[in-house]
């Protein structure tokens, strides 16, 4: 109850900190009134912070009835946290950084990040630092159990790599953190891969700098997938909750916006429109951009149930490669089981007697079936082709389901008599993520003993089987359709 009370305590002091710096949810430029007897808040015209316990934690709620391409939120350049505004009000960070001109953007951000946070209650940005996570699960931060139980050769490269990245780039960082003195506990590996998972999940785009900004506020929203919802050749958010509102008083502009923020030059702020009409107390959402599951969980440590930019890409023979002009990206199974165009297309071709195929090649390349012989046995290749992968990984898909409702779980599956209740292959996977984090403790299971380490990898284990999980389902569609 006391730590509770002490975040609303934090969140009441950040909140009137926004305001201070003129952040708004209120079309007027004015800050707000200041009233002695309470501390004035940036938000409680449009939006108020809310939890969403099923959907994303912590977030923005409509303070009211809000209307399709109205001005939500405004967060000023001043209240932005970028590399330039850290290095501005820091000199001796700024000579650090112009002395090692190898630096990525991004690594310099996340050192200026990790600066900021070193200066503790000293820090001007202090009341937006208490704010962020204290944790992240990017892919990056996966041990080797986590990854290899994605299981898919695609998800488990991806992780590796970046791992291997975010070590590497803290190595190369290593040596400027030093010299800037930083607590040792700041210059660990540890410290960067949070630092550098707030700075991959949170920026948001600015014409200025590669790395992006941290936005005060504008970063309370959760993450909703961009609809498939065509206008002229860009997509819009989906619109779909049951009720219309008028839109009289909105610019064209407004009304037909089809981004949900960007940097503004001539206000000098970073704008948030609404996306669709949203009624008071619902959850308003941001869309970062056209992301699959895998890309979410890389960037930003959190995968979608239903995430219609999802795919699931499958291993081609080299032969049918070498007849594709597609890239390789474009050769998926989507969301609900249906062969990609590309991937169709590059089948269909491959199909077709290599003596043909110059006569035909129009037809693959413009999405029509060739013949009903071919289609036949493109769909049977491609179908057999899932079938094998699911067969080939360790578990199907009621183990993973199973297995999911086992570590929910988790404080009493590691009595033994309830492992043995457990299929094989669940009680292995169990054990292998305990023995994982305390290998030498042959007692842990007898003691119920769960190691502090182990219980932070959960949630991360928790998303690589829903991640398996998601991907054998398309999988299954696919051989379905």
């Amino acid at each position: 109850m006391a730590e509770e009370e002490d975040d609303a305590a934090n969140l009441e002091f950040f909140l009137h900190w926004a305001s201070e710096l003129g952040i708004s949810d209120s079309s007027s430029s004015t800050l707000p009134h200041k009233d002695s007897t309470f501390l004035p808040s940036c938000l409680g015209h449009s939006l108020v912070v809310s939890h969403f316990p099923d959907a994303g934690g912590r977030g923005l709620a409509a303070a009211r009835d809000l209307r399709k391409g109205e001005l939500i939120l405004r967060v000023p350049k001043a209240a932005l946290m970028t590399s330039e505004s850290l290095m501005v009000k820091d000199q001796v960070l700024s000579a650090c950084i112009k002395s090692h001109p190898f630096l990525s953007s991004t690594q310099i951000l996340t050192i200026a990040l990790l600066n900021e946070v070193n200066k503790g209650k000293s820090s001007w940005w202090y009341p937006y630092l208490k704010q962020l996570p204290r944790s992240y699960d990017t892919l990056a931060g996966f041990g080797q159990f986590e990854i290899q139980a994605l299981q898919v050769d695609d998800a488990i490269w991806a992780a590796e790599k970046a791992a291997g990245k975010a070590k590497l780039e803290w190595q190369e960082a290593s040596v400027v953190m030093a010299e800037l003195k930083l607590k040792p506990a700041l210059q660990t590996f540890k410290a960067w891969l949070w630092a550098s998972a707030t700075i991959s999940s949170r920026t948001m785009h600015v014409p200025w700098d590669d790395a992006g900004c941290l936005c005060p506020v504008g970063d309370f929203f959760n993450y909703a997938a961009p609809a498939e919802e065509p206008c002229g050749n860009k997509t819009l958010g989906s619109c779909g909750n049951g009720f219309s509102m008028q839109t009289e008083g909105l610019s064209e502009a407004n009304a037909q916006r089809l981004t949900d923020a960007g940097f503004e030059d001539d206000v000098g702020a970073y704008c948030f429109y609404a996306k669709r009409n949203y009624r008071e107390k619902e959850q308003v959402l941001l869309s970062y951009g056209m992301y699959t599951n895998l890309e979410l969980l890389e960037h930003y440590g959190f995968l979608l149930d239903d995430n219609p930019n999802d795919m699931a890409f499958i291993p081609l023979e080299p032969d049918m490669y070498t007849l594709c002009s597609w890239p390789k990206e474009l050769l998926y199974i989507d969301q609900d089981g249906k062969p990609s165009f590309a991937l169709l297309s590059a089948m269909r071709l491959w199909a077709t007697p290599p003596n043909k195929r110059r006569s035909v090649g129009h037809l693959a390349y413009s999405g029509k079936q060739i013949s009903v012989e071919n289609e036949i046995t493109v769909m049977g290749w491609i179908a057999k082709k899932c079938q094998d992968m699911l067969q080939n990984l360790r578990t199907s898909i009621e183990q993973d389901k199973l297995l999911l409702s086992s570590i929910g779980k988790i404080e009493d599956i590691f009595l033994p008599v309830e492992l043995e209740k457990l299929p094989s292959i669940c009680s292995t996977e169990l054990r292998a993520f305990l023995e994982s984090h305390e290998p030498t403790n042959e007692e842990a299971f007898n003691n119920l003993h769960i190691p502090r380490n182990a219980r932070r990898s959960i949630s991360r284990w928790i998303l690589a089987v829903q991640w398996r999980l998601s991907y054998k389902r398309k999988l299954l569609c696919c051989i379905a359709e």
